[in-house]
């Protein structure tokens, strides 16, 4: 066993060539959209990039040569939700059961069953009446009304027990009660008039009514009208932050009214709820907002932006002296974690030996790591290491779309000078639009060539890298344009020609001027068959090694194409970032 280290000279560091794709689906142009686009650019009143998308609609694009697009204003749909919003979605009213609850109070019309043994047996149910009383023979009225059910038992044979003192036992159940009827107003979805029993609930009447308008009612104002008085109010924050919500029984012809929307504050970032919080006078500060968003415990500062009396403010203050600020009215409180990590996470990836994923200090180098894995000489290729990186990929991503929107843009402007020419025109573009299509699928490698000539530059290492320490291997990859893609046996007397020859031949697409050989530490070189060569040095013979990859491109009809520099750019942006071939 050795250590990587042993493979450092000097620092060398070469980055293979980026390149880009988006993700705009490319469309077929009719001959009418071809001639639209032509006098367009004729009256240089149009960008005739619009006419990429079909039917001949703007897309809205955004061009180099073209103004901007105007960004639209967020609409109320894109606004997060008032907080409480989804408690009016489920489905418990629809599951809902008839059963009587303990905290249910007798009303008029409930009817009782009464059962009676000993010195005086009697079963009998009876109705409450419309003074809330109870007749039993005997024993007269009883005043029942308002009794919760868990207290009407005793209430009954307390009253049974002072004509029938002894030897008389007693049972006393409820068994329907009298259905109320509830009115529901204010900014609720459906207003009305609803029934329920006086046991439900709040929640249970407000659902059955749509639930409170997210736009226009308040969640914090909640209140049970009875004869125009005000008798109960509910904070359903306070049940939705602690299951408070206090028992009431209703009566006919109550009022349930919610209020209109207050003061209301956005929350973003780093938070549990993101939502929108409605504000009380007496809950207006910092911490009476952390109370209900639960910010992350990574938060460290806060910003906040709204307006005053005074004007527009933004400020961004330490999360701990955002706790005694007060917010207001529109306000939009920003929580966010402003403490840059100070570790990264690397991972591993070919012939080595350990752990695959280490965490290291920010500011590591690659050499600093590599002193530190373990490999075996006889099957890790350690002097040919590489590394995929994120950043790259994007910028590679971003180059190849950049191709592709130039390419975009002169295969569909060009000019016909007669119909057989349109024709043509639409021909060709039918071609770019599908080579387009495929071009934007190929996903870049993002590889960072860090070795060659056995020297391995000590790069600083970025979060998410992975380090791929290749294997030692006796093949040769041929792949792209050949007629049977293979792995060959390493022959150090072979040349380039006598790979593909093995390989039954090039293609009748294959350029064979333009060949790439992919090398283990992910360098690409661009060659010719015949002479081997260096695609930027016609005279320096190349020398294939052990693990080399052997790339065939396409090549492009000239006679048809009038694109053909623009797309072999392309498609030797996406070889060498992607180390694949298409047609």
């Amino acid at each position: 066993m050795k250590s990587l280290i042993e493979c450092r000279l000097w620092v060398c560091l070469i980055f293979s060539l980026p390149v880009f794709s988006a993700n705009i689906v490319a469309q077929t142009l009719t001959q009418q959209q071809l001639q639209q686009a032509q006098l367009a650019s004729q009256s240089q009143q149009v960008d005739l990039s619009q006419y990429i998308q079909s039917d001949g609609r703007s897309s809205g694009r955004y061009i180099t040569q073209s103004k901007p697009p105007v960004t639209p204003s967020p609409s109320e749909h894109d606004a997060p939700k008032p907080f409480g919003a989804n408690l009016f979605k489920g489905g418990y009213v629809a599951e809902r059961s008839d059963g009587l609850n303990s905290q249910y109070r007798v009303a008029p019309g409930d009817k009782i069953a009464i059962q009676m043994w000993g010195a005086v047996v009697r079963s009998q149910v009876v109705t409450v009446d419309n003074q809330g009383n109870i007749f039993v023979p005997e024993v007269g009225p009883i005043l029942v009304s308002n009794v919760p059910a868990v207290n009407l038992n005793n209430v009954v044979t307390s009253n049974i027990k002072r004509i029938y003192p002894n030897n008389v036992n007693v049972y006393v159940n409820l068994l329907t009660a009298t259905p109320v009827s509830v009115f529901v107003a204010g900014p609720v979805e459906r207003p009305g008039q609803y029934a329920g029993l006086a046991s439900d609930s709040v929640l249970f009447f407000l659902t059955n009514a749509g639930g409170i308008d997210s736009k226009r009612g308040s969640y914090r104002h909640v209140s049970v009208l009875r004869n125009g008085e005000k008798v109960i109010s509910y904070d359903i924050y306070e049940f939705l932050k602690h299951g408070d919500l206090p028992s009431f029984s209703f009566k006919d012809d109550d009022v349930i009214l919610v209020a209109e929307q207050g003061p209301m504050v956005t929350v973003e970032g780093s938070a549990r709820y993101p939502f929108r919080f409605e504000l009380t006078p007496n809950n207006r500060s910092g911490s009476d907002l952390v109370r209900y968003s639960r910010p992350l415990k990574k938060t460290t500062h806060v910003a906040v932006t709204g307006n005053r009396e005074s004007g527009p403010i933004s400020i961004y203050v330490p999360y701990k002296e955002f706790i005694n600020f007060e917010v207001e009215d529109g306000d939009v409180v920003l929580f966010n974690d402003d403490i840059r990590p100070q570790v990264i996470s690397v991972q591993l990836s070919g012939s080595y030996e350990g752990p695959s994923f280490y965490t290291l200090q920010k500011g590591t180098r690659l050499n600093d790591l590599l002193s530190h894995i373990q490999i075996d000489p006889e099957s890790a290729n350690y002097k040919n290491v590489y590394i995929k990186r994120e950043s790259v990929v994007e910028q590679q991503k971003f180059l190849i779309e950049q191709s592709l929107q130039r390419l975009e843009r002169s295969i569909f402007t060009a000019p016909a000078s007669s119909d057989g020419e349109a024709v043509i025109r639409a021909q060709e573009a039918e071609l770019v639009a599908q080579f387009i299509e495929r071009a934007r699928k190929v996903e870049p490698l993002g590889k960072v060539v860090v070795a060659d000539n056995n020297n391995v530059a000590n790069i600083r290492l970025e979060q998410g890298d992975e380090i791929i320490i290749p294997e030692h291997t006796d093949l040769i990859q041929v792949s792209g344009e050949v007629l049977m893609p293979q792995a060959l046996v390493f022959n150090q007397n072979a040349s380039i020609g006598d790979y593909i020859a093995w390989a039954a031949g090039y293609t009748e697409r294959a350029d064979p001027e333009q060949i790439i050989v992919v090398q283990a530490n992910g360098l690409s070189r661009f060659v010719t068959a015949e002479e081997s060569s260096y695609w930027f040095s016609d005279r320096e013979r190349y020398v294939l090694q052990p693990g080399d990859q052997i790339l065939v491109l396409p090549k492009v009809d000239s006679k048809l194409m009038q694109s053909v520099k623009d797309i072999t750019q392309i498609l030797y942006q996406i070889a060498i970032t992607a180390n694949v071939a298409i047609d």
